[in-house]
């Protein structure tokens, strides 16, 4: 079995939890800015000392609330500020805490609260107390509801006025690295999900290791700052919070995906995290609106000179006359790009599925370097994560320090290191099946390791087609190629025992609005547009590129375009905008079964 370790650069004490940094920060440098939070149209400042007092109160007014160490405290919330709070005054509290995507339905929450044992949650909105009361005659262990938006932290602290500072500190130093800090549920993109069980020493780990070693650069500059939007409740944006924490980068938060766009002018981040179908969103956007500017061809050929910079950045460096485009298009495109992102941009990290080496090398030309990383919830997030100086395109980078990857004989990606999960929550089967008895942990991803140790992801081991005749198809490559057109918003590759392969896709709404404004359809729906031959035209043209990266019996010979989209509010996206293909498999079975009728 081929390996590649990297040595560990950070060690966590075992009396460590992830309260320590916040406390430790706020005796040292209390007025130093550590969090902006928006109210109305400003981003107001939030120091070391205001987070830990914040922190500290809503702690106290868990533990005079009943909340006892070891407990599970559950939260549904958006991605905002408060949510950060809550999550450290759980921890603080001695107690653990159970996130839930605030999309959720009734059974999904009463079955994660049930699992969990949480004795209460935390709420953002008055539809979310609903949905939760909903399940509440299914649970009786639960024993508080506290809605944010309702005044609850208010409440809480003023109930924990009489807790002292002793029994704080108490409670808070009681907890160290071995104690279960979260349980994560995984969104389930088949069956139902299960509750991974992360300590404080696994997220610790993690953070003060990535921190420390491949995204050091990220996170020491000057003026360093991020935006999160993507849902804390997934282990990604959660790992990256606690990063920011660790390292004292300005952490800010936008609850609303549609306000990225101004916010990020506001705010002016150094630093960016998201997910593939963010990056194409912004390039499709930059792409239609010089479309509706008459500008395509000044576009395409800016988008095309970045390409060409960044790969030459990997090969000798760029030449003069590309050196000479390149600088007339940053004038010209990139620096507006830039500014719409605020102007101080310079670094992404992107996970969840593959980027796309086009899109990569597109946002480093610009001047926007996106690192891909991989990982799982079990993994604490990253395993694997490229580097500032070493970013190898095509690639989730090498190991982080203190991991080693393992290519089992069958292609697995094998993981072994203190980041692993401690088990599966109520699921000692399933913990066994998935660790196995030399310690490495089976991630159900299928990849390779070049010879300096860089991970390539090929497939998932269980998304793996085979076809009638026998041939293995790996969708996951052919669906990103597809996605990347501008009007296509998500693509689905099947055919596993059948004739060949196939495909359903859908179309991108906002992306539509455009290109019907620009052809003279202004009036006409989705459904109309699914059987359109010019949409249909331009659909091929995406499955033909995708066709030109595989063999001729891996390639799509027919597909067919829904008449809607299919969304995380449709039940067939998972919060990371992850297809959950056994739902559209049983949900469009009439549209697959026509394809090879």
């Amino acid at each position: 079995m081929r390996e590649y370790s990297v040595p560990v650069l950070v060690d966590v004490p075992a009396s460590a939890n992830l309260t320590d940094t916040v406390f430790r920060r706020a005796e040292r440098e209390p007025g130093t800015v550590a969090l902006r939070r928006k109210i109305g149209d400003d981003w107001i400042a939030v120091t070391a000392g205001e987070f830990r007092d914040q922190v500290a109160s809503v702690a106290k007014g868990l533990i005079a609330a009943g909340i006892g160490a070891g407990d599970r405290v559950a939260l549904m919330s958006r991605t905002r500020y408060e949510w950060t709070v809550i999550d450290y005054a759980i921890w603080a509290a001695g107690a653990a805490s159970v996130p839930i995507y605030e999309t959720s339905s009734s059974d999904q929450i009463g079955w994660i609260i049930s699992d969990s044992g949480a004795k209460a949650v935390f709420v953002e909105l008055e539809s979310h107390e609903e949905t939760v009361r909903e399940a509440l005659a299914e649970l009786p262990d639960l024993k508080d509801v506290w809605r944010i938006e309702g005044g609850a932290l208010e409440e809480l602290i003023a109930g924990g006025a009489e807790v002292s500072d002793e029994t704080l500190s108490e409670r808070r130093t009681g907890r160290g690295a071995a104690d279960l800090a979260t349980i994560v549920y995984t969104s389930g993109t088949t069956g139902r999900p299960k509750g991974c069980s992360l300590t404080h020493d696994n997220l610790l780990f993690t953070a003060r290791n990535v921190a420390a070693g491949p995204l050091e650069p990220l996170f020491t500059a000057a003026g360093r700052a991020a935006l999160l939007f993507l849902p804390l409740a997934h282990v990604f944006a959660r790992m990256i919070q606690l990063v920011l924490i660790e390292t004292g980068t300005v952490l800010a938060h936008t609850p609303n995906m549609k306000n990225v766009a101004p916010d990020l002018q506001a705010f002016k981040p150094t630093f960016l995290l998201g997910v593939p179908r963010v990056f194409e969103k912004v390039y499709n956007g930059a792409e239609q609106k010089a479309a509706g500017d008459g500008k395509s061809k000044i576009f395409h050929a800016a988008a095309d000179t970045a390409i060409a910079w960044s790969r030459a950045q990997s090969a000798g460096g760029p030449g003069l006359g590309l050196r000479l485009r390149h600088t007339l298009f940053d004038k010209l495109v990139y620096g507006k790009l830039r500014a719409a992102t605020g102007g101080r941009l310079s670094a992404a990290v992107s996970g969840g599925s593959a980027l796309g080496e086009r899109l990569a090398h597109f946002f480093r030309g610009v001047g926007i370097e996106v690192f891909e990383g991989w990982g799982l919830t079990e993994t604490s997030a990253p395993s694997a994560v490229n580097m500032p100086g070493a970013n190898k395109i095509g690639t989730v980078g090498k190991p982080f320090p203190g991991v080693t990857i393992g290519i089992g004989d069958d292609g697995e990606v094998l993981v072994k290191g203190r980041h692993v999960f401690a088990g599966y929550w109520n699921d000692d089967k399933a913990t066994g099946e998935a660790i196995d008895a030399d310690g490495w942990f089976h991630t159900g991803d299928v990849g390779e390791l070049d010879k300096d140790g860089y991970l390539r992801i090929t497939g998932r081991k269980k998304e793996i087609l085979v076809t009638a005749a026998g041939k293995n198809v790996a969708p996951a490559p052919m669906e990103d190629l597809i996605r990347a057109h501008p009007l296509i918003s998500q693509a689905m590759v099947v055919g596993d025992d059948r004739p060949f392969v196939a495909a359903i896709i859908t179309l991108d709404p906002e992306a539509l609005e455009q290109w019907k404004g620009s052809n003279g359809k202004t009036g006409a729906t989705i459904a109309d547009l699914s059987t359109d031959p010019a949409i249909l035209a331009e659909v091929q043209k995406a499955v033909d590129r995708a066709n030109r990266s595989v063999s001729k019996a891996e390639q799509i010979k027919k597909f067919t375009v829904l008449d809607s989209d299919i969304s995380e509010e449709s039940g067939h996206l998972t919060p990371t905008l992850k297809v959950k293909r056994n739902i559209v498999m049983r949900d469009f079975a009439e549209h697959i079964d026509s394809l090879y009728g």
